[in-house]
């Protein structure tokens, strides 16, 4: 009897030490000073150091502004993955402390990764900027200043295809667009923009209000010259349908 209870006891402790260990390079990352419109990203690499496979159930973030993504399939014993994390610095100016907290089957089931920085407008960080690192930047310019709808219905989504091109020496990249009336937005997100190319994006605009009206929207991209604003018009309508077409297309009409 006393043998078995031996047993048992040593096969719970080897049951007890059979699990993954999650090793990171490093919990915390300071991206120093980032430029506001920046999609601000990092990767924090682990490796499992344990002897049983770990599955990375969920990783989430502190705020709606930093989007975590995460090795998905299992991580066997001396394999690495990463959790990457992107703090979208857009209309985000001054000093941010975040967290990404990952939940997995390892030995320490919860782990905290923390981010850091502060964000400069383009106003603060031209102002540190040489001449020939602000002509290193890329440069967005617009086809045309601004775009007419012409007639819209209210509450419809209605599409407006731009011209853009980087006349700057790097990549450029659009991030995100804002508008007070938040009602303009990216029908998908844009590919970055090779130096001395074009490409043409495409804005989704969806008033409710009816009347005219005008937006001006603010292109954020990795363009320290300053920002891009566009404005859109409109006139918006109740129903782009005249009611006595709506009436006289639902009257029953008698065979002749």
């Amino acid at each position: 009897m006393r043998l078995l209870s031996t047993l048992a006891l040593c096969l719970l402790a080897l049951a007890a030490r059979a699990q993954g260990v999650l090793t990171f390079e490093r919990t915390d990352h300071d991206f120093g000073k980032v430029p506001e419109g920046t999609m601000a990203t990092y990767e924090f690499k682990f490796k499992n150091t344990g002897n049983q496979p770990i599955v990375i159930a969920n990783a989430q973030a502190s705020c709606g502004c930093t989007t975590p993504e995460w090795t998905k399939a299992p991580v066997l014993p001396g394999h690495s993955g990463v959790i990457k994390a992107v703090y979208n610095s857009a209309g985000r100016p001054g000093v941010f402390a975040k967290t990404v907290t990952v939940m997995s089957n390892a030995s320490e089931p919860s782990k905290v990764l923390s981010l850091k920085g502060s964000v400069l407008t383009k106003e603060e960080l031209r102002a540190t900027l040489t001449p020939a690192q602000l002509a290193a930047s890329p440069r967005l310019v617009l086809e045309r200043p601004g775009y007419d709808f012409g007639r819209i219905e209210a509450g419809q989504q209605s599409v407006a295809r731009i011209g853009v091109r980087n006349t700057g020496p790097k990549d450029l990249v659009l991030s995100t667009i804002s508008s007070n009336c938040y009602c303009v937005g990216y029908r998908a997100a844009p590919a970055p923009i090779k130096p001395g190319q074009s490409a043409v994006v495409e804005l989704v605009y969806a008033q409710r209000t009816v009347g005219p009206a005008t937006e001006v929207v603010t292109l954020d991209s990795n363009d320290l010259h300053g920002d891009t604003k566009l404005t859109l018009k409109a006139n918006v309508v109740k129903d782009l349908v005249p009611t006595s077409l709506v009436k006289e297309s639902g009257a029953s009409v008698p065979f002749k």
